[in-house]
């Protein structure tokens, strides 16, 4: 880190190494140069007069390259990529005749785009279903914890902890879905010259219009795609970085949710985020425990949902073949998302992996309000008994608004049941109340669904990607 320029906080305090290499100058410079290998070795094969010493020198300078030369280089021509295809034919004089041969820019430059949104999707992934995994720990664990449910952020039907987890990991399996999608139907660009047309290769060959489609596929192969896209001008469409973005900001929304929730459930002081030892809550209150790494992944969120954006307004504003103005946005937009999702979903790891959970304070809060969902259940037993149920409905909605205002006015304890008891028209005890404040009467059958969704939907995901689980969760830089 420099201490005069500005840093990037992406790179510097939130994104793994791993994250950050897929956009280094080192990975991307090293895949032009497994590109132009790829390039050289495809048109050998296919009968172009490439001497295999040529092949050599290009295999043995793939990752040697000097940043400093080619910023030379680039700063004299103006030109990035002719910049390193100058630099590689320094350092591998025996290629240097057939570097980029027939190719254009867009060759390394858009195919190493896409072979970045490849890898990077596959480590999202690999994030994901880690932060799957430590979510459905907690689910299991909680699953029948009967707690109090929300809706409006009022007071509903009790549900579990475990299920409301349920819900968070639904959502990443969705994104989990998209990510799988998106992988699958990532296409390589290939070789297809300026404008798309293939016109320098099919000079190159002759006129032989298969060669140039085999050379287009055999490179696709060589650098690991089963796909080309049908057609291009000289880039691929740009909704493809739209369409991985917008499925990046699908996981940010889900990371939100979740994070969203959890500060919530921290001020209800029910479940906490991790909280180390010598940790700080805030310079000026030392009692406070504040949800910092849930509003960290809100705010990276928020990041990666505004940068949707760029790439959307990129695809809309391409001219004809190509425009040069999708190329300083790509640069900054594309690897931020990817960068701050890989953020969000190691902190989500280690929130989910970690969390605390307050039984008592969750069963305090659920009965505080426990005694207004039991009345249906009271006044149906009450009918059975002889009573009118219309009348009864009256008497609670009366006894229910009285003991409201105790709670609301006064502070003081709900006393719905202490009124319920003693009015003879339900004709039952307070013991016989206490039976029906049984939280468990009142979850459904949330357990069960929680044990469901976890075999049915959890266990095959988890099985399905079992060599990319980690055996902890991440440990967050700061």
């Amino acid at each position: 880190m420099s201490a005069d320029r500005y840093s990037n906080p992406l790179t510097e305090r939130y994104a793994s190494p791993e994250m950050s290499y897929v956009f280094s100058p080192a990975f991307k410079f090293g895949t032009w140069r497994r590109l132009w290998l790829a390039l050289a070795e495809a048109e050998k094969e296919l009968g172009l007069d490439i001497p295999d010493e040529a092949i050599s020198a290009l295999k043995n300078q793939l990752d040697t390259v000097d940043l400093k030369r080619a910023a030379e280089l680039e700063r004299q021509l103006r030109h990035d990529v002719m910049a390193h295809v100058h630099h590689l034919g320094e350092q591998a004089p025996e290629a240097r005749a057939i570097i980029h041969l027939g190719a254009t820019s867009a060759f390394v430059g858009d195919n190493t785009d896409l072979i970045q949104h490849r890898e990077a999707l596959k480590l999202t992934r690999k994030r994901l279903i880690n932060a799957v995994a430590a979510l459905a720990e907690f689910a299991r664990e909680h699953r029948s914890l009967a707690t109090l449910g929300f809706t409006h952020f009022q007071p509903a039907q009790p549900t579990t902890v475990g299920k409301r987890a349920t819900l968070w990991i639904q959502d990443l399996l969705l994104d989990l879905e998209e990510i799988e999608f998106r992988l699958d139907t990532l296409r390589f660009r290939g070789v297809r010259g300026t404008t798309g047309t293939q016109a320098s290769f099919l000079d190159l060959f002759e006129g032989d219009g298969e060669k140039v489609e085999r050379l287009n596929r055999l490179v696709a192969a060589k650098m690991g795609f089963e796909k080309v896209y049908g057609v291009t001008g000289q880039t691929y469409t740009r909704k493809t970085d739209y369409a991985c973005l917008a499925t990046l900001a699908g996981v940010a929304q889900s990371a939100s949710k979740f994070a969203n929730d959890v500060r919530l459930l921290s001020h209800l002081k029910e479940v906490e985020e991790p909280f180390e030892e010598h940790q700080i809550g805030s310079s000026a209150m030392p009692y406070k425990r504040n949800p910092m790494r849930s509003e960290r992944i809100g705010a990276l969120a928020r990041h990666v949902i505004a940068l949707t954006i760029d790439p959307a307004f990129t695809a809309a504003s391409q001219w004809f073949e190509r425009t040069l103005d999708d190329s300083a946005n790509k640069r900054i937009a594309v690897p931020e998302a990817y960068l701050a999702t890989d953020s969000i979903l190691l902190i989500l790891h280690n929130v989910a992996s970690g969390m605390v959970v307050y039984p008592e304070m969750i069963r305090r809060h659920l009965m505080e309000e426990l005694p207004f969902m039991a009345t249906e259940n009271l006044m149906m037993r009450a009918v059975k008994r002889g009573g009118d149920r219309q009348d009864l409905h009256e008497r609670v909605r009366v006894h229910s608004i009285e003991a409201g205002r105790e709670v609301k006015q006064h502070g003081r304890p709900n006393d719905l049941m202490d009124r319920i008891a003693a009015d003879p028209s339900f004709g039952v005890t307070r013991a016989e109340l206490e039976e029906d404040l049984r939280p468990e009467l009142y979850v459904g059958r949330a357990p069960e669904q929680v044990d469901e969704f976890l075999e049915e939907w959890v266990r095959p995901a988890l099985e399905r990607y079992a060599g990319e689980m980690v055996t902890e969760a991440p440990a967050l830089h700061v």
